[in-house]
């Protein structure tokens, strides 16, 4: 059968065009590598292969369907959760934000009845907006497992489409510090302002001055609490150790580009590191992430945290209130949207700016797009060094 649909493909490409065959050779061979190679999630210790299928999208993204691999625990016991064994059979529940639970619903609940016709269960949905379980009921243990795993899969696929809405971060808008930055900007507005695409518009806006760590989707209050309560474990399990109860002593000083031209920049920022040269801010930073990324609540992006603040950005030149945006799996950037500027000349001339000198004695779990008395993003918890 193989051979005959690659003859079919063979005879069909040779009656199109010649960039039309490329195109569809191209295609089929993608489609085929699709088959060969499906993509692989792990979930819970376990593999399962996703097959995307485009004839129904919902809201406009590919609607997705999940098969479990070879480690499938649909016909044999699972302990990754707990199902319960009932009067009428068996029952399992789900922790679900109410964000997602569309996901899960599916355009006009074909995802939903086509999940519980295939796996012979019931899946009792709260009303939207209305925080509670997702519970999945029917009379053979396999089927609700199945129902579950397939469940969790599809939640953790479309989690990884939702724009963050949380951030780890060291705050750097200390006033010395704010003070140089607003010295800064005015220097390079008066020695700059020729060269392409560079405005005042560019600027971080000095109160939200900071350093990401990391970036998390948390979707309902429980998830914050365990963002929280994770952030707490952190301080008692290695930060008071590392940091020795006290603040940080930190440099923000000099400037580099994120992109390889610096005649085409979209990112300018400023580089920190600690004042007597040790790595202890990297070892942290790196550590905290990790712990994060091993929990769910945040998707690695890199072997080590970036250590600096943003403080020219292409994209402020629309939107003042947007933050940088490099995490490509929280979200679509809007590169095509954006005007370059030419860095050459601030690159040359504020090589070894010199922002200041700061105390960081906190790591704050940071609201994206709000802001607090001072200026900062409103922060929904922290943990402190001393």
């Amino acid at each position: 059968m193989a051979y005959s649909v690659f003859l079919c493909a063979q005879f069909t490409s040779a009656l199109l065009p010649f960039n039309y065959r490329n195109a569809f050779l191209f295609k089929f061979r993608r489609s085929k590598m699709d088959i060969l190679r499906p993509t692989l999630i792990r979930i819970g210790g376990r593999v399962y292969r996703k097959n995307l299928i485009q004839e129904q999208a919902y809201q406009q993204e590919e609607e997705e369907d999940f098969c479990a691999g070879p480690s499938d625990c649909a016909d044999e016991p699972c302990d990754a959760f707990v199902v319960e064994e009932t009067g009428k059979g068996f029952q399992c529940k789900v922790d679900v934000p109410s964000p997602l639970y569309k996901y899960i619903i599916g355009k006009k609940g074909e995802t939903k009845k086509r999940l519980e016709t295939e796996t012979r269960t019931s899946i009792s949905i709260p009303k939207p907006g209305v925080e509670g379980e997702i519970v999945i009921t029917g009379q053979h243990r396999s089927g609700v497992i199945s129902a579950r795993t397939r469940i969790d899969v599809l939640l953790d696929s479309f989690r990884k489409k939702q724009p963050f809405t949380h951030f780890l971060s060291f705050a750097l808008n200390q006033p010395a510090i704010q003070e140089k930055f607003l010295q800064f900007k005015e220097e390079v507005l008066e020695k700059c302002s020729n060269d392409h695409g560079v405005s005042s518009s560019l600027f971080q806006n000095p109160a939200k001055l900071h350093l990401t760590l990391g970036t998390l989707v948390l979707l309902n209050e429980q998830e914050i609490q365990k963002a929280c309560d994770l952030l707490q474990r952190c301080k008692e399990d290695f930060v008071d150790q590392i940091a020795g109860g006290k603040p940080l002593t930190v440099e923000v000083a000099g400037v580099e580009y994120m992109n390889d031209d610096p005649a085409m920049t979209d990112i300018l920022y400023a580089k920190v590191h600690m004042k007597d040269g040790s790595d202890r801010l990297q070892v942290i930073a790196d550590q905290l992430v990790e712990r994060f990324v091993a929990s769910g609540l945040m998707l690695k992006e890199w072997d080590r945290v970036k250590l600096h603040a943003t403080v020219m950005n292409t994209l402020f030149r629309k939107d003042p209130s947007a933050e940088e945006r490099n995490y490509t799996m929280t979200g679509k950037s809007s590169f095509k949207e954006r005007e370059s500027f030419n860095g050459r000349n601030i690159l040359k001339l504020f090589e070894n700016f010199y922002f200041g000198e700061v105390q960081l004695d906190s790591v704050r779990l940071s609201q994206r797009f709000s802001s607090d008395a001072s200026g900062y993003y409103a922060t929904s918890g922290q943990l402190t060094f001393s």
